[in-house]
């Protein structure tokens, strides 16, 4: 069983999958990883961890990936055959058609209590409006922006003394041990089916 994990940033995520899954919590899937950043730290925490990974130029400005790289990224992921796509701090909109060729296999993080804040800038844009709780999202990936069917959330209370800093750390902490759950129970879950 292969995973694989997309990621932009700083790769925390994604590194928490990695030790996870060299622990033996996935059944002993395979994990790949794919960025669109050269200098991502999820490319470095792969490295490191002697995972397989794949950089690509997305061709597009912004948040999109033009037609000639969706389909070169595709033709990778299908030799790949990924059971599982977990996107993980991936700041980019999948293509249609590469989410049409995993639907009901790929998975997106996102840092907030969908359907609230969807986007960039969710957990800033949660405390700026004076919530008192928020928290995170892993839902299935569709071609709404972090509209797919919701699969688990972890709320994370916004304290009086917070500030956007110490609110990021533990919506990341609760990320952590979300996303790590949920592809638990998607990996063991399809491995039961199989």
């Amino acid at each position: 069983m292969n995973i694989v994990v997309f990621a932009s940033g700083a790769g925390s995520n994604a590194a928490c999958l990695f030790r996870d899954g060299a622990r033996g919590r996935f059944g002993g899937a395979k994990f790949f990883l794919v960025s669109d950043n050269p200098d991502s730290g999820a490319l470095r925490a792969a490295r490191e961890m002697g995972i397989e990974s794949i950089t690509f130029n997305p061709g597009a400005p912004g948040a999109r990936i033009s037609p000639d790289a969706a389909g070169r990224l595709l033709e990778a992921l299908e030799k790949i055959n990924p059971t599982l796509v977990v996107l993980a701090g991936f700041m980019r909109i999948m293509p249609s058609a590469i989410v049409r060729a995993f639907d009901g296999r790929m998975i997106n993080l996102h840092p907030s209590l969908l359907p609230l804040y969807k986007g960039k800038d969710s957990i800033r844009r949660a405390f700026e409006a004076g919530e008192k709780i928020t928290g995170c999202t892993v839902h299935y990936v569709s071609d709404e922006l972090d509209g797919g069917k919701i699969i688990a959330q972890k709320p994370v209370e916004i304290l009086p003394g917070d500030s956007v800093e110490s609110l990021t750390q533990r919506v990341h902490a609760a990320e952590h041990e979300l996303l790590g759950s949920v592809v638990e129970k998607l990996i063991i879950g399809r491995e039961a089916r199989l």
